[in-house]
Formats: structure tokens, C-alpha cells, sequence
């Protein structure tokens, strides 16, 4: 059964094993309904294809002149460049007569289904990707069009934008190889992150220790919390373990400023006898002395680009499966 051929709120009770009005309550979230059964209903409404009004929307031949953007607020994120994402976002759906709804709920598959099933949206803009993202499966269930922002592991029929995370490493490895370093380490993106498997905190790594190889050592460490007595514990600890170490490449952007308090308790004279390259906004780079070169993640032109795509796929038209942005490393 799909939506082409009327599936009905009792279609989905009927699959659910509940009552219409429970399948009402969870898709409305007027009342509280356990998790177990909401999950039950939400499998169903994927399953079935259930758009509620979709034909009177379709006769009237309009749109809801909304579109979602799915940005968890998860631990390890980092705020700011979160809203430059949903800055770009708003300011490219308004030059197509759009809105934007923000999920920054950490809903996974039901959230999906939740919005899908809802008909409040026309499309969707998913965001921090994991490799093995359990949403992926429901988007293509669903059939709602939509753009990732990030890749997962397999990206097979969806609209993936990202900028090549993977290059971005090499760059910074490269970087700190030209310097003369022949020692080099990566402090990453926090714990939590690489234990979601977040897909870009992982390319970034993988770039890294690639062209690392070319090094008598290149190693790669997570960053354990973004507070200052950890960052500098952490590097601290960097620097005792490897006493040779002379370049640092940072994908953690609140951890910048301590990063530099720490090589300075430790003599180290950034631009000289050690050098650090960072990922991410250009500020984290200017905001520090010295001012450190960095590669830009353009997080307001990577959503634009989303969300572009995803007007024209509305449009009817065809639009690349995959974007990559090339990294970008400014020298200062």
C-alpha cells in the first residue's frame, strides 16, 4: 500500500496495532504517547506512505512554502557555526519564497517521519551526518525530498553537499609538512563526535593521517571536552608523549585559544619552532596570537548550496548527487 492509493490515518492504525487517535496524538504531539508506541507509529506512516492532505494539496496545486532543516543541538556541535548553516539556509529559501522550520531536536528516524507525515514541509535539509546514519534509511522510505549536508556511509540515491573534509586534512597535514615539521598530530573533534561517527570529524582524520604518512610520525586524538583545563591537559599531555612534535593541526573551534595558552606554558613559539593550522571559521584563526592560517568551512555557502539543490529538485529538475567544496587554506 502507498499514498497514491489513499492510505488513510486508519491505514496506519490498523499497521500500528493502536487506535486512530493515537496515530493523531503522535503525529500532532498534542498528548503524550510512550516511545515504544510512537516508534510504532512512525514505522507505519513510513511504511505506508501516509501524507496526510497531500491530495488537496496537490489539486490546489500549492505548496507549503516551508522546508525543514533537521540540526540536532547534540553535545560536541559548536553553536556559532551551526548558525552560520541556518543563516545561509534562511537567507537562500527567501530568495525562493520559502521558510525555514529549525528541528534542532534530536529526533532521528521519527522526527523524519513525524515532518514527513505532517505535510507542514515540502522538503528537507539533514544535517551532522553520521556514517551509519540511522535517518538515511527512513529518508529513502519516506520519499521526501531532501538534501544531506554530509555523507554517510552510503549515499545511493540521495542529494549529498558537503565541503571535501578529506582534503581539508590533507591540506592541514601538507601545511605543517611544508614548515619542515616531521612530526605532526591532529587534535580533533570531541569524544562524542567520533563516537556518533560523525562523517565529517572522520574525513578530516582520515585526510590527515594520509599525508601524515609522508612524516617520521603523524598521529590523531580526540578532543576530550572543550573546557579550558582539559584542552591544555590534553595538549599538555600531547607534547610530554611526543617530544618532537612541532606541528598541530586543530579541528576543534572553541579549543583554539587554549590550544595557544598551553604551547605557550610549554616555551613553544608558534610561527617559529612550532606552527598550528586550524579548521574552521575564519575568526577562530584571526582571534588568536599569532594569527593562524586556516581552512575555511564555508558553513552559510555549503547551505545555500543545500538548499538551492533542493528548490530545484521541488522544480522538477536534476541536480548532482554529490558536491564537494574544495577546501580553501588561508596563509597569514
Amino acid at each position: 500500500m502507498n499514498a497514491s492509493r489513499g492510505v488513510t490515518i486508519a491505514d496506519v492504525a490498523a499497521r500500528a496495532g493502536v487506535a486512530a487517535s493515537t496515530v493523531s496524538y503522535v503525529l500532532s504531539g498534542k498528548r503524550s504517547i510512550s516511545p515504544a508506541t510512537a516508534q510504532r507509529v512512525m514505522d507505519a506512516v513510513a511504511e505506508l506512505g501516509y501524507h496526510p492532505h497531500a491530495g488537496a494539496r496537490s489539486l490546489a496545486s500549492r505548496r507549503a512554502g516551508v522546508i525543514a532543516m533537521m540540526l540536532p543541538l547534540r553535545d560536541g556541535m559548536h553553536l556559532p557555526v551551526l548558525m552560520q548553516f541556518a543563516s545561509g539556509a534562511v537567507t537562500e529559501a527567501r530568495r525562493h519564497d520559502q521558510d525555514v522550520l529549525l528541528m534542532t531536536a534530536d529526533e532521528g528516524p521519527a522526527g523524519l517521519a513525524r515532518v514527513a507525515a505532517s505535510s507542514i514541509v515540502d522538503g528537507l535539509i539533514l544535517m551532522d551526518v553520521e556514517v551509519r546514519d540511522p535517518r538515511v534509511e527512513a529518508l529513502r522510505r519516506l520519499g521526501l525530498p531532501s538534501v544531506l549536508i554530509g555523507f554517510p556511509a552510503d549515499a545511493a540515491g540521495l542529494t549529498c553537499v558537503d565541503l571535501d573534509f578529506t582534503a581539508a586534512g590533507r591540506e592541514c597535514a601538507s601545511y605543517l609538512i611544508g614548515r619542515g615539521c616531521r612530526d605532526i598530530a591532529l587534535l580533533g573533534a570531541s569524544e562524542v563526535v567520533y563516537e556518533r561517527r560523525t562523517g565529517f570529524a572522520e574525513r578530516v582524520r582520515g585526510g590527515f593521517l594520509a599525508r601524515g604518512e609522508a612524516c617520521d610520525h603523524a598521529e590523531a586524538r580526540p578532543c576530550p571536552d572543550d573546557d579550558p583545563v582539559s584542552v591544555q591537559r590534553t595538549v599538555k599531555e600531547l607534547l610530554a608523549a611526543r617530544p618532537e612534535l612541532t606541528g598541530l593541526a586543530v579541528h576543534n573551534e572553541p579549543a583554539v585559544p587554549h590550544v595557544m595558552h598551553a604551547l605557550a606554558d610549554a616555551g613553544k613559539l608558534v610561527g617559529e619552532d612550532f606552527h598550528v593550522v586550524v579548521i574552521g571559521p575564519d575568526e577562530v584563526g584571526e582571534r588568536v596570537h599569532p594569527r593562524l592560517p586556516s581552512v575555511l568551512v564555508p558553513a552559510e555557502r555549503l547551505a545555500e548550496i543545500a538548499v538551492g539543490h533542493l528548490m530545484r529538485k521541488l522544480d522538477g529538475f536534476d541536480v548532482p548527487d554529490s558536491t564537494l567544496v574544495e577546501p580553501q587554506l588561508t596563509v597569514r
